[in-house]
């Protein structure tokens, strides 16, 4: 690889992980798959990092197992008592604030500061009103560290963190008639909560090189479990995988291609919906860098349904999309 596609690659190769955690529509667990390999801290350089990410995750197909949630298999599992709702809509709206140190090329920090929009709609058993809510607030931060030493490239590395209870857990559904269950002033359900209330391990190891002077590469897992909890609610554990390529010949614009999937637990504990969480999904994500200057490049992906399977009955989001700047102070 020449020198300048080698700056390139340093600059583009913070947006070519395309992985906040989890987009397994539990109901509305809101989390995404998407795209910024240096805010996770996957970074050869030295010095302070800032990066500001926008996702957009609408999830409003409710399904069944690896398809569409049927109204027979509804009605059944309504009659049946495994399911106490018809959820129809939860839009997720994420800013997140990435803040990344590396002191020298083998260590580094990493935290991520969620806020979180999301607004929801539910159908109780018996009712012909929905009932709603809208939260917005901080959710739970992640600080995770990492370790580039292994090899005399830098290429491979590992990452153990931990995730903080910082979100709130107990907001209330906000809208609807009294007479509806859940009625305004009802606890949301735990899944829908900014916060999990939880706090969890983070580990991980990824790897990243070049296929030729034009291609790169990069795979990365992380598996995270809560260790705490809070108020009879325990979040499923997980194990997010990704990997992608880029293309490295079109100067500032750097094309990629990226597939990334999760396999999670169902959540537990006597506040958890635990028949109606967990399960699979995979994505297709393509997307791009611009790097505008020599600090600062944007970045932005579209996530795309490969396959998703879920245990119960989940809203799923047909496609999601991430936008975000990063900028090396």
């Amino acid at each position: 690889m020449n020198k300048k596609n080698t700056a390139v690659l340093k600059l583009s190769i913070c947006a070519v992980l395309a992985a906040p955690a989890s987009a397994l529509a539990c109901s509305s667990c809101g989390c995404t798959l998407s795209s910024d390999w240096e805010s996770q801290g996957i970074s050869s350089q030295e010095g302070f990092r800032l990066d500001l990410r926008y996702d957009y995750i609408n999830q409003n197909q409710l399904r069944n197992g690896s398809g569409t949630a049927s109204s027979a298999a509804l009605a059944g599992a309504l009659a049946a008592g495994s399911v106490g709702e018809t959820e129809q809509k939860t839009t997720n709206h994420y800013t997140t604030l990435g803040l990344d140190y590396s002191p020298n090329r083998a260590w580094g920090v990493n935290v991520q500061i969620p806020y979180i929009d999301r607004a929801h709609d539910t159908l109780a058993a018996g009712d012909t009103d929905t009932s709603s809510s809208h939260t917005r607030s901080l959710g739970d931060v992640k600080l995770i560290g990492r370790y580039q030493g292994l090899s005399p490239d830098g290429d491979i590395g590992l990452l153990f963190g931990v995730k903080l209870p910082t979100g709130d857990y107990r907001n209330n559904f906000s809208a609807g008639p009294a007479s509806l269950n859940p009625a305004p002033g009802n606890q949301l359900d735990r899944s829908l909560q900014p916060g999990s209330g939880s706090t969890d391990l983070i580990v991980g190891a990824y790897r990243f090189g070049s296929l030729n002077k034009d291609w790169d590469w990069f795979a990365q897992g992380i598996y995270q479990y809560a260790v705490k909890t809070a108020d009879e609610y325990r979040p499923g554990n997980s194990l997010n995988m990704n990997a992608g390529f880029r293309y490295m010949d079109f100067g500032n614009f750097v094309p990629q291609i990226q597939i990334n999937a999760k396999t999670g637990r169902p959540d537990g504990g006597l506040n958890a919906d635990t028949s109606n969480s967990g399960g699979e999904i995979a994505y297709l994500s393509p997307g791009a860098t611009v790097v505008v200057s020599k600090s600062t490049k944007v970045y932005g992906f579209v996530q795309l349904p490969l396959y998703q399977r879920v245990e119960g009955f989940q809203l799923a989001p047909r496609w999601n999309a991430s936008i975000g700047v990063n900028i090396s102070l």
